[in-house]
């Protein structure tokens, strides 16, 4: 970027968004963005002063990292015992710095896919999802929201990706109860929710982000139907892996799959996603359930 490269995402907006605690500065101090309250710990002492000073029930997460890795739930006074050293072990580089944010009811939540592009921002219709363990593990395009928490979720996105700047596909994740919104965190990059869009749009989160890149206007963003995207996890050891039921999987209209090619499995990875169309969300949340539930995946 010194050198007058354009760097897709940013180097700040890269940086910021890794850092929960830039990010989350940014947000709530800087721009006045509604948050969970949360306070940054740098040591043991200062994480067990900062569960107390947040309450329960509260997460603690390390300062840097991925897919809801180091992610501690403290829902009681004995879970508090080594959450510091639980939370770091997930982290990513050698920060040893964790936020600690109080849980923050709502009645679901959502991603924001925002485009910032030569004609402008433009959006995507709200994504709702389901996560386990810190993952995504389900999601769907559109989620049923007030015009008003609609309005204050697009507020927020051009808030945050303004500041971020740069061209590109931002996945703006954000808590909804009733039509209060709240920032959660944002990924400068497509989204893993934002799967769905391979199904739903006519345009899908990667076509954006491409023509983003290469300096083209966006355009309209057509909504095909209501659709669902259902992640495939799979368990073992190994870099051998084996796909089977393809034909079931695709035996029904308006189902796709996609592998992703990952070469090897350590435990518990992602390696496929099925998405669906219906006349309805929860249709097609039936439909990408039924489907995926016919892939079997052998791992050796």
């Amino acid at each position: 970027e010194k050198e007058g490269f354009n760097i897709i995402p940013s180097a700040e907006a890269a940086w910021l968004t890794m850092d929960r605690e830039g990010i989350r500065r940014l947000a709530s101090e800087k721009l006045g963005i509604k948050t969970s309250p949360y306070v940054f710990a740098g040591s043991e002492d200062e994480c067990i002063n900062a569960i107390e000073q947040i309450g329960f029930p509260c997460i603690v997460k390390p300062i840097m990292s991925s897919s809801g890795k180091g992610q501690v739930l403290i829902l009681r006074d004995r879970d508090v015992r080594d959450a510091w050293t639980r939370a770091l072990e997930g982290g990513r580089g050698s920060v040893q710095r964790v936020i600690v944010e109080r849980v923050v009811e709502f009645d679901y939540e959502i991603t924001l896919l925002t485009v910032r592009h030569c004609g402008g921002t433009s959006y995507c219709a709200p994504i709702g999802h389901i996560q386990e363990s810190g993952d995504y593990v389900e999601s769907w395009q559109p989620q049923e929201m007030s015009a008003l928490a609609h309005s204050r979720s697009i507020e927020i996105a051009k808030q945050i990706t303004d500041e971020l700047g740069g061209f590109g596909l931002f996945g703006v994740e954000l808590f909804v109860k009733g039509d209060e919104v709240f920032f959660s965190e944002v990924s400068p990059r497509p989204h893993d929710t934002g799967l769905v869009t391979i199904m739903s749009q006519s345009l899908s989160e990667f076509a954006l982000h491409v023509r983003a890149i290469l300096g083209v206007k966006v355009g309209n963003i057509e909504l095909l139907g209501p659709s669902a995207s259902k992640a495939i996890v799979a368990h073992g050891i190994g870099n051998k892996i084996f796909y089977k039921g393809l034909n079931e999987v695709l035996n029904t209209n308006d189902v796709d799959l996609r592998i992703f090619g990952k070469p090897r499995v350590s435990g518990r990875r992602r390696l496929a996603v099925v998405v669906a169309r219906g006349d309805s969300v929860e249709e097609a949340r039936e439909k990408a359930r039924l489907a995926s539930s016919h892939l079997r995946i052998e791992v050796t």
